[in-house]
């Protein structure tokens, strides 16, 4: 099989005018974890949709796991594994119940039935859980059920949509350990997001605005790559100054951090902290060049931010 489990070239999908995804290049390696980071309304669940042979392209070509989308898409389901954004089980069965209900729809059946969901109940913390309502459940543990659900049948390629939007940072870093322990016995991940944190664990990923993919690859080079300088700023009245910084035509944006003022400047200024200094009634009591971070990728990347 080829490095790459995911390849999609110039692809489209539109909904009458809409132009939900527009010219969407993509290539996911095996075994890696790959993210989809932008807000509501970027195209991330359309993208996915689309990765999956549940939407039909308008234009472009999708190959997935070696099989041509939409022309295969059914041959495709039995090989991977799809968590919605909104919990899609069924509330009034048992853990065990809905468990059971999807290895029939993926022919898991008999001994290898039992063992493979006494398996799953046990690595995701289900066991005491098994004969209790879904519909009763925490957002956390119908996260883990869902989780479950999509790797019952060990597919070769998972995809994740907003896959701990509900549940609490605890939660969302256990689920992540359970995403790194899938990803290191062999299967590949797409998960999309819109929390930094998580795009930041990401092996690659992709920040995408209005269907269109603006940035992709590590999230390191896409920090070091960052065609900006990054001060971090302390002064006596923030909110003022930040409303004087924004007058700038060499300033993208400053954004307050609790007692500092982080501000994004064009790298076209030589040295950053010489020019803010220089700005008159600019009071500051000090300035730092800071490493950047991937909310400062994403603001560079989009909006009025982006070159």
């Amino acid at each position: 099989m080829s490095q790459y489990v995911i390849r999609a070239s110039k692809l489209d999908r539109n909904f009458g005018d809409l132009k939900a995804i527009q010219s969407l290049d993509l290539e996911v390696e095996k075994g890696r974890i790959y993210g989809f980071l932008g807000p509501n309304g970027s195209g991330k669940t359309t993208a996915i949709r689309l990765l999956t042979g549940l939407l039909k392209p308008s234009g472009g070509e999708i190959e997935v796991l070696g099989f041509s989308l939409p022309r295969d898409a059914e041959k495709l389901r039995l090989h991977i594994g799809y968590m919605t954004q909104k919990f899609s089980l069924y509330d009034d069965l048992t853990v065990q119940e809905n468990l059971q209900f999807v290895a029939k729809i993926y022919a898991v059946a008999g001994s290898l039935q039992k063992k493979r969901i006494a398996e799953l109940l046990n690595i995701y913390g289900l066991d005491q859980k098994k004969n209790q309502l879904a519909g009763s459940m925490s957002g956390g543990q119908r996260q883990r059920l869902a989780l479950a659900a999509a790797t019952l049948h060990k597919p070769e390629l998972l995809f994740l949509d907003e896959p701990t939007s509900a549940v609490d940072p605890e939660n969302r870093r256990e689920f992540w350990e359970q995403l790194f322990d899938l990803s290191d016995a062999g299967t590949s991940i797409l998960v999309s997001t819109h929390y930094m944190d998580e795009a930041e664990r990401c092996h690659k990923l992709a920040i995408l605005e209005t269907g269109i993919k603006r940035a992709d690859g590590t999230p390191e080079n896409l920090m070091s790559q960052m065609g900006v300088y990054v001060v971090e700023i302390e002064s006596p009245d923030l909110r003022q100054l930040k409303k004087q910084l924004l007058t700038l035509p060499e300033v993208i944006s400053a954004a307050q951090l609790g007692a500092r003022l982080r501000v994004l400047v064009k790298k076209g200024i030589s040295d950053p902290l010489a020019f803010l200094s220089a700005q008159e009634n600019i009071v500051a009591s000090s300035l730092s060049l800071v490493r950047p971070s991937l909310e400062d990728v994403f603001v560079t990347s989009t909006g009025e931010g982006r070159q």
